[in-house]
């Protein structure tokens, strides 16, 4: 039967398996476990039967990794033969090691666990995993094992009762009896790439369309794509894509590194980026890959340099000159695009430009699988909660967690290997595991580079840390957990989400606390802004400090972008005059970054103040910060579950009643009742240890309670924040901003609240 061939998923690839349609598995009498011989063009693969995925059936689909894809000589899209193979079992396995890997004991048992259930013939290249790198090259070190010969001849299924012995003779001494089989396995497939599948069908539509069916461009009488331009920011593949497509369609791949190129000698530089492309259309079909583009094509007006406007022209007249540039396809990659020269950005030249972006928890959980599927993860390890837990982490940064909790794992059983020895023993390679242990401690020193310069670790404040503040707390999840957990509710009832969040009320009520409860219970990622650190001396650096909060607000969306005390950046315009106008143009950004051209799209600013009188009006009307919510001063019930929170790990004596302190702390904020329990614990510690001698305390300290005496000296110690009269002011500006809210109609631009 013929099937079209699609990429395997990322978890499943260098197993030897092959995912057919579960329709076309019962045409053909297969079930899961069979093997199956697969026919491509030149080549001839064996592959062990896996049920397809759910959305191929019907489509007869075959979805193998990228070795198989190499073995039977066949890219993506092609029709493949697949007949049920008759494979028998191996009695035993001669495998080859390569020269430079030196293992003491036996590493039969290793091999055959790695090995059991797939079809291997001899000559064939395997890659294999000693244990912690991930078999793909992508995460760790790939090992090419060689099989030099089978008991019986052919292909055979390695089983547990399948002998493996290693060769004396080392991998790269021994050649393969067949030439399909003996294919060298490519470096980087497009399994290796997780979470980028939309961009990775941009990427294969302009390239390999054109080189594998010129004659479709033919037939419509167009020019097929010339360049793909892919941006965005460090880590997140841009240069691993541009492999893999190198790979999967066989061309010429040469790279352009741009420093390599310059030179001090006028005209070399340009002499030596025309030898590139020449030898690019010999090759033809090749890929030309210049990665950091922008170091050789910067915008022509802000450089001084002669050599760089000449490198510039130059790229320009290679990529849509007078001469034809044959089957050559450009590929550039840049994190920084706004520095590249906007000739280069035009149809002709670069046609098309892909934004690889930071990955979402789905596009997370493919990349883990990518640098873990090699890995002898303990059973205790839960991918889906590290791709929850890896805000702001790109590709690069989960490769490195990965690499990190396997050197955790390695830490663990340095002592038993002998580093004088030139051979390591077998036995240990058995027994190393990555356990959830070696992963936490992996995570706690990596630091998200997409979110590194405005990146703030949250603490792990949930709601349950809030005291009292229901109605608050459930309208901050209305407006920013909804619409980020039920986003297709909201699509239903064609209703957007709020912009942005202000919190306001007296000092010490718990505005920042709630800012930090929601973040984190919303699963967004979190960037805290201190107001007064935007401000710069330079004309136009504040504002530019605001641009790139909201860039990088959209790049890691979901997230939750926090202004605390806003009124410091945000008052109202017309005022200051004393501040060469900076305030005001901060505001202007920062309404534009709101509600102008560009949508916020899955990010919500919320911002604290305490006063919001100096609020600039412009920035509190819908479309903005659309709600408005009061952080009261708590009432007695409220205080009491504040106290309750306070107090909730503190040994208290059994005749402390918190009711009575509740009831005795009117105008009482939430900082003002967490200094009286840590006063409190306090009075008590400074007792105890009066009245102990140094050397019994270690004893006697599981005696120290906390009773009444001591809260009483609190209260004396620590008074109430808020008086009655601010108490009425912030309800009074409560009542004007319903009164806004509630009659639109009647704006009141420009008034402050007095």
């Amino acid at each position: 039967m013929k099937l079209t061939v699609k990429p395997l998923k990322q978890k499943d690839a260098g197993r030897g398996l092959a995912a057919i349609d579960r329709a076309a598995m019962d045409e053909l009498g297969l079930e899961n476990g069979d093997y199956v011989v697969l026919e491509g063009r030149e080549g001839r693969a064996v592959a062990r039967v896996w049920p397809g995925y759910p959305e191929d059936t019907g489509d007869g689909v075959v979805r193998i990794d990228g070795q198989l894809r190499q073995e039977a000589d066949v890219g993506i899209d092609d029709r493949i033969d697949v007949e049920k193979a008759d494979v028998k079992p191996a009695r035993s396995i001669s495998v080859a090691l390569p020269q430079n890997l030196r293992v003491r004991g036996n590493i039969g048992p290793h091999v055959r666990n790695k090995l059991s259930g797939q079809a291997v013939t001899t000559g064939q290249t395997v890659p294999f995993s000693l244990g912690l790198g991930p078999v793909s090259s992508v995460g760790g070190q790939k090992i090419p094992l060689k099989i030099a010969e089978t008991d019986p001849e052919g292909t055979v299924v390695v089983t547990d009762q399948t002998e493996i012995e290693v060769s004396q003779q080392p991998a790269e001494q021994i050649t393969g009896e067949t030439p399909e089989d003996a294919r060298q396995t490519p470096d980087v497939t497009y399994e290796d790439i997780g979470g980028l599948d939309d961009e990775l069908e941009q990427v294969r539509e302009m390239i390999e369309l054109p080189m594998r069916h010129p004659e479709l461009f033919n037939q419509l009488g167009i020019e097929p794509p010339k360049g793909v331009l892919l941006h965005g920011p460090p880590g997140t593949g841009k240069t691993l894509m541009a492999k893999a497509v190198a790979n999967e369609i066989d061309a010429y791949f040469t790279t352009i590194s741009g420093p390599e190129i310059m030179s001090k000698y006028y005209g070399e530089s340009e002499e030596q980026l025309r030898e590139m492309f020449d030898e690019a259309e010999e090759n033809a079909p090749a890929i030309v890959f210049i990665d950091e583009i922008d170091s050789i094509a910067p915008k022509r007006d802000d450089t001084s340099g002669d050599v760089e406007r000449r490198v510039v022209a130059q790229l320009l007249s290679l990529m849509d000159g007078l001469e034809e540039r044959g089957d050559v396809i450009v590929i550039g990659a840049t994190n920084r695009l706004d520095a590249l020269d906007p000739a280069l950005r035009r149809g002709g030249r670069f046609d098309r430009e892909i934004e690889i972006g930071v990955p979402d928890k789905k596009g997370r959980k493919e990349v883990l699988q990518v640098h873990t599927r090699g890995m002898p993860l303990n059973d205790e390890i839960d991918i889906d909660e590290y791709a929850e837990r890896t805000h702001g982490f790109v590709g690069a940064d989960i490769e490195q967690l990965a690499k990190e909790s396997a050197m955790n794992a390695l830490r663990r059983i340095r002592p038993e290997i002998d580093l004088e020895a030139d051979e390591i023993d077998a036995e240990i390679l058995e027994n190393l595991e990555i356990t959830g242990d070696d992963f936490k401690a992996a995570l706690k020193g990596i630091e998200p580079s997409a979110l590194r310069e405005v990146f703030v670790e949250v603490p792990d404040v949930s709601w349950a840390d809030v005291g009292g503040l229901e109605d608050t707390n459930e309208r901050l999840r209305e407006t920013i957990q909804w619409p980020l957990e039920y986003p297709q509710v909201f699509e239903q009832m064609d209703m957007e989400s709020a912009k942005g969040v202000l919190l306001y009320g007296p000092p010490g009520t718990g505005k920042t606390l709630l800012a930090k409860a929601v973040a984190n219970e919303a699963q967004s990622n979190f960037i805290s802004v201190k107001g007064p650190e935007l401000l710069n001396k330079y004309v136009g650096e504040s504002e530019k400090g605001v641009r790139e909060v909201f860039s990088k607000a959209r790049e890691n969306a979901p997230t939750v972008v926090f202004f605390d005390e806003i009124d410091s950046i945000a008052g109202e315009r017309g005022t200051n005059m004393g501040d060469s106008g900076v305030g005001e143009r901060v505001v202007s950004q920062l309404l534009t970054e709101l509600d102008g051209l560009e949508d916020l799209e899955d990010v919500v600013v919320v911002a604290t103040t305490n006063r919001p009188d100096l609020i600039d009006a412009a920035l509190l009307r819908p479309g903005r910060l659309d709600r408005h919510i009061h952080v009261p001063v708590p009432d007695e019930e409220a205080r009491r579950k504040i106290l309750e929170v306070h107090t909730r790990d503190k040994p208290l004596a059994e005749g402390v009643d918190l009711d009575d302190i509740a009831a005795r702390t009117d105008g009482y904020v939430g900082a003002d009742l967490e200094a009286v329990a840590r006063e409190a614990a306090m009075a008590a510690t400074r007792e105890f240890i009066r009245s102990v001698d140094p050397e019994e305390v270690d004893d006697s300290v599981g005696n120290v309670l906390i009773d009444e005496s001591h809260f009483e000296t609190a209260l004396e110690e620590v008074g109430p924040s808020v008086d009655e009269e601010t108490r009425d002011r912030y309800e009074e500006i409560e009542q004007r901003f319903d009164k806004r809210e509630n009659e639109l109609d009647e704006p009141e631009v420009g008034k402050t609240f007095q």
